[in-house]
């Protein structure tokens, strides 16, 4: 009975001899999520403090480049990336001169999880 036991609990441990046992993987989402109605928004001249209300916050705001600000989003299922997002916007001065967007065009909300199918 001891080695049934023994054996059983051994199984159960082991993830790679029991595929049908894997560890949870949570959704991850990352960054600023930035829907086609805010990038319409942009327009060329606005001030950063104009920029950031539409936008929010840069998820990069980097010290040597104060002039360049970067809006990235990213989406992790079960490990695989399903959905990047990347924009940036470059300022001369304190107004919006272009804006670079080197995402696809996205929907008007982010994938859903499996949470939010179910419930």
């Amino acid at each position: 009975m001891r080695i049934k036991l023994i054996l059983l609990s051994l199984l159960l441990a082991s993830c790679s001899s029991a595929p049908f046992l894997t560890p949870y993987k949570m959704d991850i989402r990352q960054g600023n999520f930035v829907t086609p109605a805010m990038r319409e928004k942009l327009k060329p001249g606005m001030t950063k403090p104009q920029v950031r209300y539409v936008l929010g916050t840069p998820m990069i705001n980097d010290v040597f480049h104060g002039n360049r600000w970067d809006y990235a989003y990213r989406l992790e299922r079960g490990g695989k990336v399903i959905e990047t997002q990347n924009m940036t916007l470059y300022f001369e001065g304190e107004n919006l001169a272009r804006v670079v967007d080197g995402s696809p065009p996205a929907e008007a909300v982010p994938a859903k999880t499996d949470e939010q199918v179910k419930g």
